[in-house]
């Protein structure tokens, strides 16, 4: 199932040890994490994923390998724009979009979700070209995977993001930096969703 809220982890802009604030924003609601922090040796990430699975088991959540490199068997993966597809396909896979070819890409590849960004500037995402706003993002969604909206989207552009037709949110640095907005998008979501 594709998650509505992905929270991008990026321990670089965490305030405390990523365990810690992947707890904090699964407090605040979270159910599927990214775990992307590639640039850390597959033994580390390996270990950092069996804390975060720690946390998000009890709740059924969702952990997601940034990549394929060392991706424990089982688990679903989320690619980069320029990844290969695997030769065995994961339970679940996302690939990161910034273009319409790209989005192409992963409906071709049948990615259960695509992270579409930067949907307003954000120094997360530099070197992607200009924001897509609500217009940018509706030319790209058609024929796309679900779209997971990310780079600079705050919880009061979620309604527009959804109408614009995305599926859902995902969010790196505001997370990182403070998981109890975690809550303010998962209040976001719910108000926009059909009941």
């Amino acid at each position: 199932m594709t998650p509505r809220l992905l929270v991008v982890t990026d321990r670089t802009q965490a305030t405390r040890p990523l365990p810690e604030v992947v707890a904090d924003a699964v407090a605040a609601g979270a159910r599927a994490v990214l775990l992307r922090d590639k640039d850390l040796p597959v033994a580390a990430r390996r270990s950092l994923a069996r804390e975060l699975r720690a946390v998000l088991d009890p709740v059924g959540g969702l952990l997601v390998w940034g990549g394929t490199a060392g991706a424990p068997d089982g688990l679903p993966v989320h690619l980069s724009a320029a990844d290969p597809f695997p030769a065995v396909r994961p339970p679940l896979v996302g690939r990161s979009c910034h273009s319409a070819d790209e989005v192409a890409q992963a409906a071709a590849e049948d990615c259960d979700w695509a992270t579409l960004s930067p949907y307003a500037p954000t120094a997360s995402k530099p070197g992607y070209g200009p924001a897509l706003g609500p217009a940018g993002l509706a030319a790209l969604v058609r024929g796309a995977p679900p779209v997971l909206v990310l780079g600079g989207v705050q919880p009061g552009d979620v309604a527009d993001c959804l109408a614009a037709g995305a599926h859902g949110i995902a969010v790196m640095g505001a997370a990182m930096r403070d998981p109890a907005v975690v809550a303010g998008y998962c209040a976001a979501l719910a108000a926009a969703s059909p009941p």
